[in-house]
């Protein structure tokens, strides 16, 4: 009977203590911190790297433009100042690395029956030129016939600051921008050496 009795007390005296530590209100902004933390956390880490991204992309378009912009200033270009203007163009994406950054310069000539191809071609470091008299596809009116346009190809592979694979981001991806330039001071950009 005590064993008994020692239980029906035990119980008794639970039911008044389990409603007291339902109506305890001092742990609670403890386990709302711990509910919340990480969802306020991911979601800086995830407007951190949202706005790497997009600062990325918009330099990656302006190192496109910069790059066919210097290139069709000139009448004739040589390695040496694609190499230059290469390395101005890169300049663009600072303080970011440009390690992932690829550039590839072509001048394409649309011939009388306005079929563009590639009169010459040079890529950065890792990047593949265009051979030349490969024909190219071109946006529609882009070209007339007997004219040339500079044609700047950009890529950079992104790769997020932390990488946390499947949960906030989706790991590495390739951006991509072409632009166009027309020569100014001469029908083609012509290229020695």
């Amino acid at each position: 009977m005590d064993l008994f009795g020692l239980r029906a007390r035990w119980c008794v005296g639970l039911a008044p203590r389990l409603f007291r530590a339902l109506l305890d209100r001092r742990g609670v902004s403890a386990i709302e911190f711990a509910l919340l933390a990480p969802v306020v956390i991911g979601l800086y880490v995830g407007a951190i790297e949202l706005g790497n991204m997009l600062t990325i992309t918009r330099r990656t378009s302006d190192v496109a433009s910069t790059a066919a912009d210097l290139t069709a200033q000139v009448k004739t270009v040589s390695t040496a100042d694609l190499q230059d203007i290469t390395s101005a163009a890169t300049s663009i994406l600072t303080p970011y690395p440009t390690t992932p950054l690829k550039i590839v310069l072509s001048s394409v000539v649309a011939d009388a029956n306005n079929s563009p191809k590639v009169a010459w071609s040079y890529a950065t470091t890792g990047a593949t030129a265009r051979a030349t008299n490969s024909v190219v596809t071109l946006p529609a009116g882009l070209t007339q016939a007997n004219s040339s346009v500079i044609m700047a190809e950009v890529t950079y592979a992104f790769t997020p600051l932390l990488n946390l694979r499947g949960y906030f981001n989706p790991g590495s991806f390739t951006m991509g921008r072409t632009f166009y330039s027309r020569p100014r001071k001469s029908l083609t950009v012509a290229k020695t050496s």
